[in-house]
């Protein structure tokens, strides 16, 4: 989402300062019991909640209302561009984009909100940061383009990805709602992250995607970091598997958000991609607190986690950065949502995430 220079919000300043959020989900069954997880573990940077038990609030279904040919029902969603009104509703569509990108304000009363019904736990939060203190960013997120329409397909299963008018429509309107988020959240008064969920980016180089180039995916990733930098937000993607860190490094990213338990030796090969990264002001998003099984979550405490952090951070380390300055530019965070576990499971998550952050911080003192 393109707009003119002089409509650019200019951002609020942010410090990582190893901080602690979350990455959206989690498994409650109404978004007040979520936010007080949210408040009462990472009131630094509260985010708002995802409930994988509503239907609505799946990666498929969230993001996709406005978005001509894509047909939404209990039992599918699927695009179908031979609809009988598709070509109208597309020049409808691409003219109200066009009417956002000159005048962002109206992204307010436009196609390109969210609903309560499909993001709830988003206009809770706005709610009931009102009054609180401490709080140095809001969070949220959003569904990646090549997730979406990856996952997006027509009656015959071909991939929304190869439909070239489906795939520019659909980019359009993630990055249009991501701008709408941005503003939305920054009527708060806070520094507004967006990230974008790419898991489906783990798939790069698999015989699934062996036909789409990572210029293509770079580009339609470019149209929505860029729109949300633009609507003064900072941008992240978060990709919760092993990909082409390079790849996603040399996007003008603001944040960088990995799964560190299982990939960090992954990411560690780019050294100095990483460095050049953090030289712009780039902000590592740290998963090390394990998400995917059990008797991961089990096994760790928060001194092992810190321990290994540590390793981490000397392995990145050099005559740049000592362990305090990458602390600076990092986020402690979970290395995925926690939808899929057990509510005590979750807690115990969403507890070594505050404590690890907790201990770094002491450790290696941050200026604030």
């Amino acid at each position: 989402m393109t707009t003119d220079a002089t409509t650019e919000i200019s951002r609020l300043p942010f410090k990582a300062c190893g901080l602690a959020t979350l990455i959206g989900s989690l498994p409650v069954p109404d978004h007040q019991q979520g936010l007080e997880m949210i408040f009462s573990h990472t009131p630094a940077i509260p985010l708002w909640p995802q409930l994988p038990g509503n239907p609505l609030e799946g990666m498929m279904r969230q993001f996709i209302e406005g978005m001509p040919g894509v047909i939404d029902s209990n039992d599918r969603t699927y695009f179908d561009p031979a609809t009988a009104n598709f070509e109208a509703d597309l020049l409808a569509f691409y003219e109200e984009y066009l009417a956002v990108c000159e005048e962002p304000a109206k992204l307010a009363g436009s196609r390109f909100t969210v609903s309560e019904a499909r993001c709830g736990g988003l206009f809770r939060l706005k709610e009931q940061i009102a009054g609180k203190t401490g709080i140095r960013a809001v969070k949220g997120q959003i569904t990646g383009p090549f997730t979406l329409l990856t996952g997006l397909k027509d009656a015959a299963n071909r991939l929304g990805y190869y439909d070239q008018t489906i795939r520019e429509m659909a980019v359009k309107a993630l990055a249009a709602k991501a701008a709408w988020q941005v503003r939305f959240l920054r009527e708060t008064g806070l520094p507004a992250i967006v990230f974008i969920d790419e898991p489906a980016l783990a798939g790069l180089g698999s015989s699934s995607f062996i036909s789409i180039s990572l210029d293509a995916i770079g580009q339609d990733l470019a149209e929505v970091i860029e729109a949300i930098q633009q609507a003064g937000g900072y941008a992240g993607i978060h990709v919760c598997a092993n990909t082409d860190w390079e790849f996603l490094l040399s996007l003008q990213l603001d944040i960088l958000s990995f799964d560190a338990h299982a990939y960090f030796d992954r990411l560690a090969t780019s050294k100095e991609k990483v460095h050049t990264f953090l030289d712009r002001g780039g902000i590592i998003a740290w998963g090390g607190v394990p998400t995917a099984a059990e008797e991961q979550i089990l096994a760790e405490d928060t001194d092992s986690l810190v321990a290994l952090w540590e390793a981490h951070a000397d392995l990145l380390a050099d005559s740049r950065r000592d362990r305090a300055a990458l602390l600076a530019q990092t986020l402690i965070t979970p290395s995925c949502g926690t939808g899929s576990l057990s509510f005590a499971l979750a807690k115990r998550v969403l507890e070594l995430t505050r404590d690890v952050s907790a201990v770094l911080r002491r450790r290696y003192p941050q200026d604030q």
